[in-house]
This record gives C-alpha cells, structure tokens and sequence, in this order.
C-alpha cells in the first residue's frame, strides 16, 4: 500500500508540468477540492496542492523543450547521483542531472529505457507526499511500457523492486512492491503494456470516493475522459482522464477489499 512511510524505491512526490498552471490549479481544485499555495517568487511559478492543509502533489510551468503535459511520479532514493549514473549504466537517460533544491533535497529527471519519465527525489529538510491512499490523494502508480520483462530488470536493478502477477481482465498486470516488507504490503503500483495511442509512461491514480461523480466534474471541468469508469472485479471502479492540457492521470474507488 502507497504510504509517506517512504523507503527507497517508493513513490515519494508528484508533480504536473502544465503549460497554464492558473487554469490547470482551477481544474483540479474543481476536481478534487484540492486548494494550490504558491512556492513563492524564487520557484518559478512551482507550487503545491493540498487538500485539508496537507501537501498532496505539485504544479509547475512545462518548460522542457518538446515535453508535452504531464503528471511525473519521483521515487525515493538515498542518493540522486549514483541512481542518476546506475540509469545511464542499465540503458536509460538522465534528461535533467542531479541538482540541489535549496536545503529540501536533491533530484534528478530520468527516462526509462522504455521511454518513459520519471524522476528521484533525495529528501533533505522535506521528506516528500504529506498524505496518500485516502480520498483525493495518490494511491498508485502505474507503468506502462512496451517491454514489461525489460521494465522489470531495470528498476528491479535500480530500486530493487520486487514483483508478482496479478490476473487482471483482458490483460497481463505485474504489482510492484519495494524492496523490504511484506510483498503485498509494500506494494506501490504496477506494470502493464502501453494503451492504443498512448506513449509509454507513468500513471498516478487518485482515490476517489465515487470514480463516476469525479469523472462528471472532469467533464464540466473541460477536461477529458479517456476511459468511462468501469468496475475490475477485486479491484474497483476505475477511470482514466485527462486534464484540459492532455496530462493523463487515472482514479480508483477501491473495492472494500482492496481498501
């Protein structure tokens, strides 16, 4: 289960670069009822979601050149710079090099060799996500690449991830877990093929107390619905959208047994 109890190889922070991100922090407070704080004038425009007070993702201004919307999931590591190296070393790219963000931590933007983006947070004074797996909040991420063996040796080298299959309807599904701890326990998110039309990427998946009513708010919201809700058995209801800039995200009402 997604927790702040961070350990490395866990998803530790979450951000979304957008190109509006007046009109993209109105689009998700309609969604979520999350509220947005700015980092103040020495971030660039970077600031945070929250929701009753508590941090719960960020936003930011898309300046990468090419780079197109997008959520980014950062993973806890130790030590940004030697994950940085090992990234290059099993065949993936390092976009943005490890740098200093003032006393809170160190990072590193990555690419995976499967093309898909994806970040590490090294905690400093700020150790990451205040809240995850309740309502509004991150409660999984999900990769989805074209080669899932492939995915699997990298980040299993990177993080050493470990991993089991899960029957899913339709397709084949790997659950991630991190290193330590009770496999389904530590679970975090998981590993699947790349949707028709859609590029290899990281995938965050928001609690929702009701998937259909939030889906109804991303529509009046001007955003899109890439997939209706629709219930996976053992699982939950489940939905994929898209914010008015094209960013992907995904929500879940978790069946009361997968809670």
């Amino acid at each position: 289960m997604l927790s702040t109890d961070f350990v490395t190889g866990s998803p530790n922070w979450l951000d979304l670069a957008s190109p509006d991100t007046a009109a993209t922090a109105s689009f998700y407070t309609a969604v979520f009822g999350w509220t947005y704080q700015s980092a103040g004038p020495e971030a660039g425009g970077y600031g945070f979601f929250q929701k009753d007070g508590r941090t719960v993702a960020a936003l930011g201004q898309l300046t990468e050149e090419g780079a197109s919307p997008a959520w980014t999931v950062y993973f806890r590591t130790p030590d940004a710079d030697a994950t940085a190296k090992a990234v290059e070393q099993g065949g993936g790219t390092v976009r943005v090099q490890p740098f200093d963000v003032m006393e809170a931590g160190r990072m590193a933007c990555l690419t995976d060799p499967g093309s898909a983006d994806f970040a590490v947070w090294q905690p400093g004074a700020f150790q990451g996500l205040e809240v995850a797996s309740e309502h509004d909040a991150l409660c999984w991420a999900e990769l989805h690449v074209a080669d899932s063996a492939a995915a699997l040796a990298f980040y299993g080298s990177l993080f050493g991830w470990r991993s089991q299959e899960m029957s899913m309807p339709g397709m084949a599904y790997t659950v991630l877990s991190t290193a330590d701890g009770d496999l389904q326990d530590s679970s975090f998110g998981g590993l699947a093929g790349v949707q028709e039309g859609m590029r290899p990427a990281w995938i965050p998946y928001f609690d929702a107390a009701d998937a259909d009513a939030v889906t109804a708010r991303v529509q009046q919201a001007g955003g899109i619905v890439l997939m209706p809700a629709a219930d996976v058995p053992e699982v939950g209801r489940i939905a994929w959208l898209a914010d008015p800039f094209g960013a992907p995200f995904a929500i879940i009402t978790p069946a009361p047994q997968a809670a």
